[in-house]
């Protein structure tokens, strides 16, 4: 079973060492590693490429112009020729198991269209601060599941023919395309926790999510969230009517704060319980 990891570049040559020798200490080694580069400049795109000269399993393209995160994370599916995927972020690691424990989930049971563990976050030289703790096992089909708050991060693989039959990556995101890609997938079948940290996740001034975009990603969340709604044919949800029209992030994540209650969370954890038993 081969695994492709994907890898949207974007001036983070600088980075990219630790993520490049990263994979080359996996455990599992049918792996390929697709790089594509949305119009970086041109010293940071040289660099990468010579920090992956000579080693075929490292294929790199790059877009003839800057489309964002959306258009070149839905590109590298297309471009993979492996039965399972999963992003990492060329300013990010995994660890040298990471590809090995997913590959053995999908091979253990056909039904599992996705997988996801924990991650670390790190600081900028990629050292330990603390573990995302949110990761837990989520239950499998339920059509009020929105992966909010957030449990499906990092590190997470999936089977690349199951995403060809969703609606596929709303290309015009900028923020959230991760979020919008677990839902889509969710709906399709299985997902498992694997209760491990595999993800190093960098935070330093030029990542992505820690630039001023943030203050914009509820927002993008929030759409992502009531597409998922509108998908799934909802009308109501706890009682609550659905707007028809997306018009806040407040209204929509307003709909969902009865999924912090402890009787619904009491009740989420025997459902979960019972699925994994049955």
């Amino acid at each position: 079973m081969k695994f492709s990891v994907l890898i949207a570049h974007y001036n983070n040559a600088e980075y990219f060492k630790e993520c490049y020798h990263s994979l080359l200490q996996q455990t599992y080694q049918n792996w390929e590693a697709i790089i594509l580069d949305d119009a970086s400049d041109e010293n940071e795109k040289i660099l990468i490429k010579k920090i992956i000269e000579g080693d075929d399993r490292f294929r790199y393209f790059e877009n003839t112009k800057n489309q964002g995160v959306g258009y070149t994370k839905n590109k590298l599916i297309e471009l993979a020729t492996g039965e399972i995927v999963g992003y990492v972020d060329p300013d990010d690691a995994i660890l040298p198991t990471a590809i090995e424990k997913s590959v053995a989930v999908f091979k253990k049971d056909k039904k599992v269209v996705l997988t996801y563990s924990r991650f670390m976050s790190c600081d900028e030289n990629l050292k330990p601060i603390s573990k995302f703790k949110s990761p837990q096992q989520v239950q499998n089909n339920d059509p009020h599941f929105f992966n909010f708050p957030v449990q499906i991060a990092h590190f997470v693989c999936f089977r690349k023919e199951i995403y060809l039959t969703t609606e596929k990556m709303n290309t015009e995101l900028k923020i959230s395309e991760d979020q919008d890609l677990y839902l889509k997938l969710y709906e399709k079948g299985k997902v498992i926790f694997i209760d491990e940290t595999n993800y190093l996740y960098r935070t330093h001034s030029g990542g992505i999510s820690q630039n001023e975009n943030k203050k914009k990603s509820y927002e993008y969340w929030a759409k992502v969230i009531w597409n998922a709604m509108q998908r799934r044919k909802l009308k109501t949800i706890n009682g609550k009517e659905i707007p028809t029209e997306f018009t806040s992030s407040n209204e929509i994540f307003d709909l969902l704060e009865y999924q912090n209650s402890i009787p619904y969370r009491i009740k989420k954890k025997l459902k979960i319980l019972c699925q994994s038993l049955f």
